[in-house]
């Protein structure tokens, strides 16, 4: 199927200058996918502006130079430095400066100086239906699943010249045949109290992620509502673990009113039945630590933490100070409640490190140890940290983590699948 470009499309992607070079871009990626036309958007989540190299700094820069805009709202995800200035980066010149210039080039460009994981609960929450260009794999999982909105996968680079044109290849999950479900992935064998615990949706979604690959499947046997917390972590875990871009779940998410609904009256290809024995497997997976006497660091907020789950953090801590400190990563929109109320200080005063505008896994904060071990209760920072820090990784609650945290080492409390 060959690319059919309007004729405004063309003339733009003929000139020389900013806007043209992202056309091209967009264009022969749309290509190379054999999507048969461009499509608009309504707005983009850019993921190209961490820092992982001078070419990326350097492609932004060009961008600028050459007259470009952003044509639709477009956010930003993480960076490599805390603007903020919560904690202190470890990125050391050139790389510390090279950062800095790739920051302010996308600040240029006219994007949101949002800086978060998690745009979805900073204000960006495109329309159920909309057609969007989307980077950053668990904003992706939560914009298709959640909140009904359609887009692919936008890699670094492809996914600012998708803002700047306002255009993406009309391919994947924008089209409607390929959004329904052909997996199902029934969670009815588990008990209600596990499925209504935080710690269960990390360890399902990294589950649901290596049981699915890339596929789209539907989550059965759901009795309720987890809450926006719990989808974050599941499709966080899930895009991770999986290719997962997008997830359903049968009388929760928007387009799976039912299973029978978003199988489109078509027979699953196959079917998951979740067992105990299953999760336990699971939950063990995302810990590479073999059962440590002590831990070094605690780190949370991958997705960013919301201002609820600061608010169980706080009540789990209830004042006490930690022996070893819980890194919280989050965006500047939650640090802004957080200071306006007084709680930032009194979360640091307890030992809590706040990160903003990044997180520990994408830029150096841990302090370097040889052997170190991080303990978690996200799936994504259990799937990453131990490539991307050089720690271990032990796996546990939310409350779990703080326990650990107050004594300095592990502590559990299993609540059975």
């Amino acid at each position: 199927m060959s690319l059919a470009l309007s004729p405004e499309e063309r003339a733009i992607a003929s000139g020389r200058d900013g806007p043209a070079m992202a056309m091209r871009i967009v264009a022969e990626s749309a290509r190379l996918l054999g999507a048969p036309r461009l499509i608009p958007i309504a707005s983009a989540h850019i993921d190209g502006a961490l820092y992982h190299g001078d070419s990326g700094t350097l492609f932004a820069e060009r961008l600028v130079e050459g007259g470009a805009q952003v044509a639709v709202r477009s956010t930003l995800n993480v960076g490599a430095l805390d603007l903020m200035g919560c904690s202190r980066i470890r990125l050391e010149e050139p790389a510390r400066g090279m950062a800095r210039r790739m920051m302010e080039a996308y600040r240029k460009l006219g994007c949101e100086q949002s800086w978060t994981c998690a745009p979805y609960q900073a204000g960006h929450r495109p329309d159920q239906g909309s057609d969007v260009a989307w980077g950053e794999s668990n904003a992706v999982v939560f914009c298709n699943s959640v909140l009904g909105a359609r887009t692919n996968r936008y890699g670094d680079f492809l996914d600012i010249a998708c803002a700047v044109t306002g255009r993406a290849p009309d391919y994947g999950l924008h089209r409607a045949e390929n959004r329904r479900a052909r997996l199902v992935f029934d969670v009815s064998g588990l008990s209600a109290p596990f499925l209504a615990s935080e710690i269960a949706w990390p360890v399902l979604g990294s589950l649901y992620g290596r049981e699915v690959g890339n596929a789209v499947g539907v989550v059965t046997g759901m009795p309720r509502h987890p809450g926006e917390d719990a989808l974050k972590a599941f499709g966080a875990a899930a895009a991770s673990s999986g290719a997962v871009g997008l997830f359903h779940i049968a009388g929760v998410t928007p387009e799976a009113p039912d299973a029978e609904t978003v199988l489109a009256g078509a027979a699953p290809e196959a079917v998951t039945r979740v067992s105990p024995e299953m999760i336990a497997s699971a939950r063990a997976g995302l810990s590479t630590a073999a059962v440590p006497k002590v831990i070094d660091a605690v780190a949370i907020g991958s997705p960013h933490l919301s201002l609820a789950e600061f608010d169980t953090l706080e009540r789990l801590i209830a004042g006490r100070r930690l022996g070893v400190p819980i890194y919280a990563c989050t965006g500047r929109h939650v640090l802004a409640g957080l200071e306006q109320s007084g709680r930032r200080k009194a979360l640091e005063a307890t030992g809590v490190v706040i990160v903003a505008d990044t997180c520990v896994v994408v830029t150096p904060i841990l302090p370097e140890l040889a052997g170190g071990v991080l303990m978690t209760n996200s799936g994504k920072f259990a799937h990453y940290a131990p490539g991307n820090t050089g720690y271990s990784v032990l796996y546990g609650s939310l409350a779990d983590c703080v326990e650990s945290a107050v004594l300095g080492k592990p502590s559990f409390t299993d609540i059975a699948a």
